[in-house]
């Protein structure tokens, strides 16, 4: 089942609408002389049947054998054909380049909008899901632009026009030729109903496909080892069967409603035109009157075709139409997540000594279900301070809010003195750097993924690197710091890798430097040059680090133990160890007693 709500009719189309008229505003002008220069391509397409009536009832009726007007009127239709050819060649290039520069801006804004959403919104969204938004429905998008600024723009123009000719020639025959718009609109109208619940599902589902096929790829080493390759496969075969059965539904629809229909409709209402035609010869010989001109019947048989292709473009296109505005939909959708708050006036630009204090602070990713109660820590520039704790005891979250990737629920955060709410985003991401427990590397170079698209020279690369204790193996790649890496950083050992996180992270000089568990995937090697690096730094930058691997944290000013979200236990680690019931002893000698376990059984 998709994981996305299905479009009912109360859905804020008119706000799917207004965002693509918002990022098309800017080509108005563009717009505007493609519409006015379309009317004149479709004004010359009109006056070909004109010209054709009037070589019919001026010439080959009466055998008027004028061959100087009749090659006049040859060449003007075929003058006006080329013309109007060529103005609706040069406006479908006008028209496209106005919605692919339209897409282009929307899609900017919706990544945009993406990189700013709150890490809360992350935590509950499918990756798959969000690439197809970004991608995908951005794509169809641009196919509703091109149908709304060309297909729309110019078979709307053409209908009217086809319709001014037929009222000039003769107002009722074109009565009976007009029958056609509000038949089209009927066949539209029912088919907007079949197929609505189709189209939307159908997109849906795609998400749901591209998010399954995501995750799948991302875990395969997981989902191999745990023998679910199978199963996954057969979730995935599930969902792509509800995608078939409903594209086939949406197909049903299309056969039934569409061409078929149209061209049915195409020759009842030329039937009726000639039928009218020749009932009015009739009347008119039996009482002895002049009889309508052959002309005419030329004119409406020859024009009604260009009416009829119109509104043929528009019902073929509804189909395509219908998915384009669902997928707008989706793209409003996403946009109106709210993203961070925005930053208050006169924003704190720069971290200054690093000073940090947790006061009170509360926190709760679930109502009701809180993971920090009373946090009640202050820590001095230059310090180097350690957190540990089991699992769930809340060190990971305490991060997330220095990061303010979340809103504390009660308390506050202090920098500096500063309320950490009063500091702008990137005076903030300037002056914390984080390393994570599993290190993000692009497809890139070392030089890219140390600099991170941000301004920072090769002398403060090679700087960072030597920090982070990582130039030694840096330099014995085959290009050293221009060595692509590979996705993921396929080429680095898992220590190597977070010897580069470290140095992308002390690149940008930050006053704080936080490590989430940053030697838990890490050797004793590895380890070492990490506690010699976080050595180097001390009294320089404000250090905070999460540790599994205790020994990390041995050297710290201060170590704090988290049990429950609360903190138990405070102090050096001579401090702790003098406690002789204290949670960090027993956490200690538990390590200690698993390593010396661990080098028992690789002895025997």
């Amino acid at each position: 089942m998709s994981s996305e709500p299905a479009a009912t009719p109360t859905r804020p189309r008119r706000a799917a609408l207004a965002l693509l008229v918002d990022a098309a505003r800017p080509e108005a002008r563009r717009i505007i002389w493609g519409a006015a220069w379309l009317l004149l391509a479709a004004a010359l397409e009109a006056s070909t049947p004109v010209l054709g009536k009037f070589f019919i009832d001026r010439y080959l009726v009466p055998r008027n054998a004028a061959l100087g007007p009749i090659a006049a009127l040859l060449l003007g239709a075929l003058a006006a054909g080329c013309l109007a050819s060529l103005l609706r060649y040069r406006q479908l290039l006008r028209l496209a380049g106005v919605a692919a520069h339209s897409v282009q801006r929307l899609r900017e804004r919706v990544f945009g909008h993406v990189l700013r959403l709150p890490m809360a919104y992350f935590d509950r969204a499918m990756t798959g899901q969000l690439v197809s938004r970004v991608t995908n429905d951005t794509e169809a998008v641009q196919q509703l632009y091109v149908q709304l600024l060309f297909v729309l723009l110019d078979s709307l123009i053409t209908i009217a026009t086809v319709l001014v000719t037929f009222a000039l020639l003769d107002a009722k025959l074109m009565g009976v030729a007009a029958l056609l718009v509000p038949a089209v609109l009927g066949i539209v109208t029912l088919y907007r109903r079949f197929s609505a619940q189709a189209v939307t599902r159908t997109r849906a589902l795609r998400g749901d496909l591209n998010a399954q096929a995501s995750e799948s790829i991302a875990g395969m080493p997981v989902l191999q080892a745990a023998g679910a390759a199978a199963a996954f496969a057969t979730r995935y075969g599930s969902t792509n069967q509800a995608h078939y059965d409903s594209r086939r539904n949406e197909l049903r629809a299309n056969a039934w409603l569409l061409r078929p229909a149209l061209d049915l409709l195409h020759v009842l209402i030329l039937v009726a035109v000639i039928g009218v035609y020749g009932w009015r010869e009739g009347q008119a010989a039996v009482q002895g009157v002049s009889a309508l001109q052959v002309g005419v019947l030329y004119a409406f048989v020859a024009t009604l075709g260009r009416l009829v292709e119109p509104l043929i473009q528009l019902t073929m296109q509804f189909a395509q139409l219908q998915q384009s505005i669902v997928a707008a939909e989706r793209l409003q959708g996403l946009l109106h997540e709210p993203a961070d708050v925005p930053e208050p006036p006169g924003a704190q630009a720069t971290v200054g000594a690093g000073a940090l204090a947790f006061e009170h602070l509360g926190f709760a990713y679930t109502p009701g279900r809180p993971v920090l109660q009373d946090i009640d820590v202050a820590i001095a520039p230059g310090q180097f301070i350690g957190i540990v704790g089991a699992t769930g005891s809340g060190k990971t979250s305490l991060l997330a809010l220095l990061l303010r990737f979340y809103r504390p629920g009660t308390g506050r955060i202090t920098l500096d003195g500063i309320a950490l709410e009063r500091y702008s985003e990137q005076g903030l991401r300037n002056g914390i750097g984080l390393v994570p427990q599993d290190p993000f590397l692009l497809a890139a170079s070392v030089r890219d993924n140390i600099a991170m698209e941000r301004d920072i020279d090769d002398e403060a690369i090679r700087t960072a690197a030597r920090a982070a204790g990582a130039d030694h193996f840096i330099e014995g790649l085959p290009q050293g710091f221009e060595t692509l890496l590979g996705e993921g950083g396929a080429r680095l050992s898992a220590g190597e890798k977070q010897l580069i996180a470290i140095a992308r992270a002390l690149a940008g000089r930050p006053r704080i430097l936080l490590l989430d568990e940053a030697t838990s995937h890490v050797d004793s090697d590895t380890e070492s040059h990490v506690q010699q690096a976080l050595s180097a730094l001390r009294g320089q930058v404000t250090v905070i680090a999460i540790a599994h691997r205790l020994a990390t944290v041995r050297e710290a000013d201060a170590i704090v133990v988290m049990h429950h979200g609360r903190i138990a236990e405070r102090g050096s680690h001579a401090a702790l160890m003098a406690r002789e019931h204290g949670l960090y002893r027993r956490l200690v000698l538990l390590q200690q007693l698993q390593a010396q376990t661990s080098e028992d059984e690789e002895d025997v």
